[in-house]
């Protein structure tokens, strides 16, 4: 394809050349990441992408130049999300970039539980606290979807930080606020009165390195590993979550697919009740709940 052509290459063979980009440079799913990157540059959803290929619609050639320069960003194994500068997670939209984890979705799953737990308390306004909040996506998707409920996510990361009060602000919720504290000393005021503590920790074992180049060579190093077995940073919030919740309180922990078992013994050794372990839709253990 030439962008001298004498008429506008189609949409279909500009997404098919990206594709192809990207299969070469081992980028999984390549022809989704096709249809988002159009999508992107022309501001169309991927359905509206599908439709365009099937009506034969034509590409700009500015929009052409375009969409190959942020092609080539992504062959290079940069994250989708820190090109296109948003991730979905729910009903969210939420800004990414660098210094903050990209959340994924099998967190979405996770967040089901605190949400049910949340919307179970005989509370007209139940408190939640998401510990370690990076984007603010556990914290929103709480907030947005448990309007009653008062939310107060914690980060001790500078920059995560930062991307997490823009979501909070650009949100518009008026029911959820970011804090930035360690988590160690997160929130003594709520000390005994939270009703769902949840966190997506750094849990991967120091010397396990990610393979996909996406995580290993953008993602935070703080919010991807815990220590020498992955857990360092679940110790320290099954102690705070222990002084923050209220007895019969929820602890939700999302974590890797080998560590429930070991998580569970941890938990229960700290004084927790009914630690239980929950797949997710890949049949993989996924998240670890227990009462205080």
């Amino acid at each position: 394809m030439s962008s001298e052509a004498s008429s506008p290459p189609s949409v279909r063979s500009v997404r098919d050349e990206v594709a192809a980009l990207l299969a070469r440079a081992g980028v999984p799913d390549p022809e989704v990441d096709a249809d988002l990157l159009v999508g992107h540059v022309l501001g169309e959803g991927r359905g509206r992408v599908q439709a365009l290929i099937h009506l034969d619609a034509t590409v700009q050639d500015a929009d052409v130049s375009r969409i190959r320069e942020l092609a080539g960003r992504r062959a290079t194994r940069e994250p989708l999300q820190h090109i296109t500068g948003t991730a979905p997670f729910r009903s969210l939209e939420l800004a990414v970039g660098p210094g903050v984890f990209v959340p994924r979705p099998e967190t979405e799953q996770v967040v089901q539980f605190a949400i049910d737990a949340l919307r179970s308390v005989p509370s007209a306004e139940p408190i939640g606290v998401d510990l370690g909040t990076g984007s603010g996506a556990i914290a929103l998707a709480m907030a947005t979807e448990v309007p009653h409920a008062r939310i107060h996510a914690v980060e001790n990361s500078p920059e995560a930080f930062i991307w997490a009060r823009r979501n909070v602000e650009e949100s518009g919720v008026t029911n959820a606020r970011v804090v930035f504290v360690d988590l160690a000393d997160a929130l003594p005021e709520l000390d005994g009165t939270v009703d769902v503590v949840i966190s997506n920790p750094p849990y991967i074992p120091a010397e396990a390195i990610p393979r996909d180049p996406e995580v290993r060579l953008y993602d935070p190093p703080a919010a991807l590993y815990g220590g020498q077995d992955g857990l360092d940073v679940v110790r320290t919030i099954s102690r705070v979550a222990q002084r923050l919740l209220h007895e019969g309180g929820t602890l939700v922990l999302e974590h890797g697919e080998l560590q429930g078992a070991e998580i569970r013994e941890l938990l229960t050794a700290d004084g927790w009740r009914a630690a239980a372990t929950h797949r997710d839709l890949t049949t993989r253990d996924r998240t670890t709940t227990a009462i205080r």
